[in-house]
């Protein structure tokens, strides 16, 4: 892989992280203020929502931070290693976790009976979302462990 294109995808991840965290810190919190105030019907989910969002946020963050490791390896060409799966089998957990906290936050959602059609829309979405990009990771894993085997035979060889 081209240095330049390693380097442009870390700076990318660098701008994301970095607005991740100003979501956490300014966004979520004031959108849940403003919120809550308009319905004060549905004030005691404030700081529920506001644990999932940034919980979910987080969640993003660590993927963004394996696939720069991974970016990393790929870079010193050690993708090729153990290494590697540690952290292919972190984004997969954290897609799974990620999934489960929207499933979690849509159950508090509809007990509390403050959602609607469309937030239920977008949760089975996201769900389905999750699952899927966690599926597909997995596929991923096991063509970098056959490529691992693949390497190894080569090497045997040579």
């Amino acid at each position: 892989m081209q240095p330049r294109v390693t380097a442009v995808l870390k700076t990318l991840i660098a701008v994301m992280l970095a607005l991740l965290v100003a979501a956490q810190v300014w966004m979520i919190p004031g959108l849940a203020a403003a919120t809550a105030d308009r319905f004060p019907e549905f004030a005691q989910l404030k700081v529920p929502g506001i644990i999932a969002a940034v919980v979910f946020l987080v969640c993003v963050e660590v993927v963004l931070i394996c696939i720069w490791r991974l970016l990393s390896l790929v870079r010193t060409e050690r993708i090729f290693s153990s290494k590697a799966f540690i952290y292919v089998d972190v984004i997969i957990g954290t897609m799974v976790a990620a999934s489960l906290i929207i499933v979690v936050s849509n159950v508090i959602i509809m007990a509390a009976r403050a959602g609607s059609p469309s937030i239920l829309l977008v949760s089975i979405l996201g769900i389905v979302v999750g699952i899927a990009l966690a599926l597909l990771v997995v596929v991923m894993r096991g063509l970098l462990r056959k490529a691992l085997e693949l390497e190894q035979d080569m090497s045997e060889v040579v």
